[in-house]
């Protein structure tokens, strides 16, 4: 499907990744296609996604420009997929879509395949993904938080924390 929009060639100059769900095979029924870019003009990147995908059902944007951090939001369907394009002044391997998507990746592997299956039930009951982890890890505090701190956590340190988790369940 993204090959068919091109939309990854068509964001290649803003060094796109694309995170969330789908890529760490924890998607449900409703989940979206997130993207995340590298973009130091929002305006002109909101001006050129226009013109690329206005076009397509449900189109917006937003730009949160009155913050230490400014950002863009670019959000369209396409062929019955919710599709949302992240944008921000900092490196793609640096904004929090990804590093969440990274820490949440490594859990699972230490978890298995019933982590899978736990996060995924989470999800279809409702749950956003890192609200999920929060849950499932008992995590106290700010899920989006919480999970931030882990991603800068070793592999020694991560893998203590799960097997100490596991041990109380």
């Amino acid at each position: 499907m993204l090959r068919r929009l091109n939309i990854m060639q068509l964001l290649r100059s803003y060094n796109p990744i694309f995170v969330g769900t789908i890529p760490i095979d924890i998607h449900v029924s409703n989940s979206d296609l997130d993207i995340v870019c590298e973009v130091h003009d929002l305006e002109a990147f909101v001006d050129y996604t226009s013109a690329a995908f206005q076009w397509e059902e449900q189109y917006q944007h937003t730009i949160h420009s009155d913050m230490l951090n400014p950002y863009a939001v670019v959000n369209f369907r396409f062929q019955d997929w919710e599709i949302e394009i992240f944008a921000q002044p900092i490196p793609t391997t640096r904004q929090n879509g990804y590093r969440h998507m990274m820490v949440e990746h490594r859990i699972l592997q230490l978890l298995g395949s019933d982590g899978y299956d736990a996060i995924r039930q989470l999800k279809e009951n409702g749950y956003k993904t890192e609200p999920a982890f929060a849950e499932l890890l008992q995590l106290e505090g700010d899920p989006y938080e919480r999970l931030l701190e882990l991603s800068d956590w070793d592999e020694e340190q991560l893998s203590q924390f799960i097997i100490r988790f596991r041990s109380f369940n």
